[in-house]
C-alpha cells in the first residue's frame, strides 16, 4: 500500500471519527442547569443594557454562546406565581396560584381598597405533576438550591421531585439569622463558616452536586435568593461600586413616580450593584466547572429572572427604564426579564431572538430536549421553544397572558393582560378601564391606545375574556368598607 493511500485513508478514519464524536454528542442524554435570580430586572445585565451601571460578565458571555430573548416574560409580576410556572407549565391562572405565598387573602384584608383582592392557593399543588418529578422518573438526579417559596413544610423541593435540597424552605427571603451571610438561620441549609456570602455557598453546593453526578444526565435548579430584598452586600464589593458611581456622572431626574410611588430612574445603587455581581460571579463558577469536567458541551443552561427589577418600592434598589415601572406591576418593567438559553452542539451562539415566550415554554422544551414525552391527559400551558432555538419557525400560539388579582406591595392594583403581536392590553379589575399600548413603538408603555384603536380593544379584550374564563380564573370582589374619603 502507497503512503499516499495510507494517508488518505488515515485522513478518512480521522474524519470518521470525528464525525462519529459528533453523532455521539448529539445523541447522549443531556444535562440541565437552571438558572433562576429573584427580582433581576431585564435592564440589570450587560447584554440587555450595555448602560447598564452593574457588572456582568459571566452572564454576557453565557449571552454569547446562546440564545437571548429579548422578548421573554415571567408569568406573573411577582415571585412564587412565576415559580410554580415553571415547574408545572401552566399559567398561574390555571392553579390559582397568582400572588406570592405568605400575601394576605381576602379574610385577612385591611387595607383600605376598593376591592379586596382574590383569594389564592398558597402552595404548589401536590398533584402537580412537575419538571423536577419527569425528569427524576426518567433516571435523572435532581438537585435544588437557594429559594424555593412555593408552600409550607411537605411543600419543600423534596416532595416535589428533587432529590437533594439545599436552602429551600417555606421564606421568601434570607430572613433569619445574619440574613446574606452564615448563618443563615435556613432549615434547609447548614451554616458555613461565618460571614461565608449566600450567592457563592448556593455556587457551591451546586458545583458539588455536579462533580458527584458528572457521569450521568442532571437536573441542577440553582434558585439565588438574590437580588431580593434586603438589600445587602459584600464589603469590598460595595465599596467598589460606591467609588464606582462617585465616578460617574448622571444627567436627567434620578426619581420619577409611578401612580403615587416613587420610581428609581438612574441605577447607582451599589449595595444592589455589588448583588448582582455577586449573583455573576457565582454563575462563573458554576459554568467554569462545567468546562473543567468537560461537560458543557453536553448541558443546556437557562438563565432567568421570576419577575421585573424592583424600581417602586423597597428601597427601590434599581431602573428598568426604558421598561415601565417593575416588580408587582403588569407593565413591561414588572414582567420582561432576561433570559439566554445555551444549548451546545444543537445551536449556534450569539443569536438575538425576539419573538414573545413566557416561563410556562421552560417545561415542554426541556422535555423535549431530554426526549421525553408528556403524561398522557397532562395538561401544559407552555409550548416547546426548540423550533425558535433552531430559528426554524414560531411557536404556533395566540397570545401570551397574565392575571394578577391582588394588590401588590409595590404599587401595582388587581389586572389581566394580553400580549397578541406587538399590542398589549391591560385591564384593570372594578375600574372598568383598559390600556392598549404598540410595543414595537412604545416599549415604555407612555402612549395609550385605547381610545384610538377601539376595535383592537375589542379583540384583545375577547380573547382574554375567554382565556380567564377558561382557566376558571379568581377575582377581586367589591371592599364594602372600603371609605374612598380615607387614605
Amino acid at each position: 500500500m502507497t503512503r499516499k493511500i495510507k494517508g488518505i485513508l488515515t485522513l478518512m478514519g480521522s474524519v470518521f471519527l470525528l464525525l462519529q464524536n459528533a453523532f455521539s454528542q448529539n445523541h447522549t442524554k443531556l444535562n440541565f442547569l437552571f438558572v433562576l435570580v429573584d427580582d433581576l430586572g431585564y435592564m440589570d445585565v450587560g447584554c440587555n443594557n450595555p448602560e447598564t451601571f452593574y457588572e456582568t460578565p459571566n452572564i454576557d458571555q453565557l449571552a454569547e454562546q446562546g440564545v437571548r430573548f429579548t422578548n421573554a416574560y415571567a408569568a406573573s409580576p411577582v415571585c412564587s406565581p412565576t415559580r410554580v410556572s415553571i415547574l408545572s407549565g401552566k399559567y398561574p391562572s390555571r392553579l390559582a396560584t397568582t400572588n406570592y405565598f405568605g400575601a394576605p387573602q381576602p379574610e385577612t384584608w385591611n387595607r383600605n381598597t376598593p376591592l379586596l383582592p382574590a383569594s389564592y392557593v398558597e402552595h404548589l399543588p401536590e398533584d402537580e405533576f412537575t419538571l423536577a418529578e419527569a425528569l427524576q422518573e426518567a433516571g435523572y438526579p435532581t438537585f435544588f438550591t437557594g429559594k424555593w417559596h412555593l408552600g409550607q413544610a411537605g411543600c419543600w423541593p423534596e416532595n416535589h421531585g428533587f432529590d437533594i435540597n439545599k436552602g429551600g424552605w417555606t421564606a421568601g427571603g434570607p430572613y433569619g439569622g445574619n440574613k446574606y451571610f452564615s448563618p443563615y438561620g435556613n432549615p434547609r441549609l447548614e451554616d458555613g463558616p461565618e460571614g461565608e456570602h449566600l450567592p457563592d455557598r448556593l455556587a457551591t453546593e451546586t458545583i458539588q452536586f455536579i462533580e458527584d453526578n458528572a457521569d450521568k444526565p442532571f437536573l441542577a435548579y440553582l434558585s439565588f435568593y438574590s437580588v431580593h430584598t434586603p438589600l445587602m452586600g459584600r464589603k469590598d464589593l460595595v465599596e467598589k461600586y460606591r467609588k464606582k458611581k462617585d465616578s460617574l456622572s448622571f444627567s436627567g431626574p434620578k426619581w420619577g413616580h409611578e401612580g403615587s410611588r416613587r420610581l428609581r430612574m438612574v441605577q447607582d445603587h451599589e449595595i444592589y450593584a455589588s448583588m448582582v455581581e455577586a449573583v455573576d460571579l457565582a454563575i462563573g463558577r458554576v459554568l467554569d466547572r462545567l468546562d473543567e469536567l468537560d461537560i458543557a458541551n453536553n448541558t443546556v443552561v437557562i438563565f432567568f429572572s421570576d419577575n421585573g427589577g424592583l424600581s417602586t418600592s423597597e428601597g427601590h434598589p434599581t431602573s428598568n427604564l426604558p421598561l415601565r415601572a417593575g416588580k408587582g406591576w403588569l407593565y413591561e418593567g414588572g414582567i420582561r426579564v432576561p433570559l439566554i438559553i445555551k444549548w451546545p452542539l444543537s445551536v449556534k451562539g450569539g443569536i438575538r431572538e425576539k419573538t414573545p415566550v413566557i416561563s410556562n415554554d421552560f417545561y415542554p422544551t426541556i422535555l423535549e430536549m431530554a426526549g421525553l414525552t408528556q403524561k398522557p391527559g397532562q395538561y401544559i400551558d407552555g409550548v416547546s421553544l426548540i423550533s425558535l432555538l433552531k430559528q426554524e419557525e414560531i411557536p404556533d400560539r395566540e397570545a401570551l397572558f397574565w392575571h394578577y388579582p391582588h394588590y401588590g406591595n409595590q404599587g401595582g392594583k388587581p389586572g389581566a393582560a394580553v400580549r397578541k403581536g406587538n399590542f398589549k392590553l391591560i385591564e384593570y379589575f372594578g375600574e372598568d378601564t383598559v390600556e392598549l399600548y404598540d410595543l414595537n413603538d412604545d416599549v415604555g408603555e407612555s402612549k395609550d391606545l385605547s381610545s384610538l384603536m377601539p376595535e383592537k380593544v375589542d379583540e384583545l379584550k375577547f380573547i382574554l375574556h375567554n382565556w380567564l374564563d377558561e382557566t376558571n380564573a379568581r377575582f377581586p370582589s367589591k371592599n364594602i368598607e372600603f371609605d374612598p374619603n380615607s387614605p
